[in-house]
């Protein structure tokens, strides 16, 4: 997550993804809760999308319920789409879509009553939905929209930590300290433990003298650590984005040289991590 758009933070999650899936042998899931479906265009592609949009098929449908659950119904097994991505190795990689949709409830979340019991805790919605296939998965990446608004804290409220990807410049990084602060606050109040797993800097430009002392002043960032892992920008990155290229491997997607490197290190980080716990 990070309150600044264009910062790779969906780059990032399906790279991880990916990943972890095709090294490190992991069952994954990807959760796209950002209304602009951006990881969902990468993992399936434009028209498996918009058939199941039209059917209602995409996370939007879970919160529509939430909201009218007489009218609407939320069908877990045929919204989840299985061994996705355009690696063909690939086959241990699920998604939940998301939806333009999400744009319109979300006000209307945010207002719905929460019932005499607070059974219907609007923050609660998501983890009440996924709950059947929590546990089918070693790790479930949320891509999250560029906001701290009800939506996202709906991710917050089912994740064990947070990545706060983040271009080295002063308009990506500004919002860093508000976004560990409010995420503090929010799991203080739910009792709930919710780490800052760290900073990753994508995008970066060797040849920036921005980036480099920006670089160096998140390497000093007191409010959350710096990943190792750097992303650099090229084309190789941005090409990835297109779904229509199929590919064999995860080096041939993602690149060759130090990218490939980069998410490889990242993972390994966030699997030592978890699994020594």
């Amino acid at each position: 997550m990070n309150l600044k758009g264009g910062v790779a933070k969906t780059t990032t999650t399906v790279g991880l993804a990916e990943m972890l899936t095709s090294e490190f042998k992991k069952k994954v899931l990807v959760i796209d809760l950002d209304p602009q479906t951006n990881a969902t265009l990468m993992l399936i592609g434009e028209n498996k999308w918009k058939d199941l949009n039209e059917d209602g098929y995409t996370i939007a449908t879970i919160f529509e319920e939430a909201l009218d659950p007489d009218e609407v119904k939320f069908i877990l097994e045929k919204t989840i789409q299985k061994s996705v991505s355009n690696i063909s190795s690939i086959k241990n990689l699920d998604l939940l879509p998301s939806s333009l949709d999400l744009m319109d409830v979300q006000e209307r979340i945010a207002k719905m009553a929460t019932g005499p019991f607070h059974e219907t805790n609007p923050i609660e919605i998501l983890k009440k939905a996924i709950r059947p296939i929590n546990y089918h998965y070693d790790y479930i990446l949320i891509d999250c929209p560029p906001n701290l608004d009800i939506i996202t804290l709906n991710g917050l409220r089912i994740s064990n930590g947070y990545l706060i990807p983040t271009v080295p410049d002063i308009l990506s990084t500004y919002g860093i300290p508000q976004i560990v602060k409010r995420v503090k606050e929010f799991a203080r109040n739910l009792d709930i433990k919710l780490e800052s797993l760290g900073i990753v800097v994508t995008k970066y430009k060797e040849n920036s003298k921005i980036h480099k002392s920006t670089l160096e002043l998140l390497k000093n960032e007191s409010d959350a650590p710096l990943f190792d892992s750097i992303f650099k920008e090229n084309n190789q990155m941005a090409n990835a984005a297109d779904f229509t290229k199929y590919y064999s491997t995860f080096k041939e997607k993602w690149g060759y040289d130090s990218q490939s490197q980069a998410f490889y290190n990242l993972a390994k980080q966030i699997v030592e991590r978890y699994e020594r716990k």
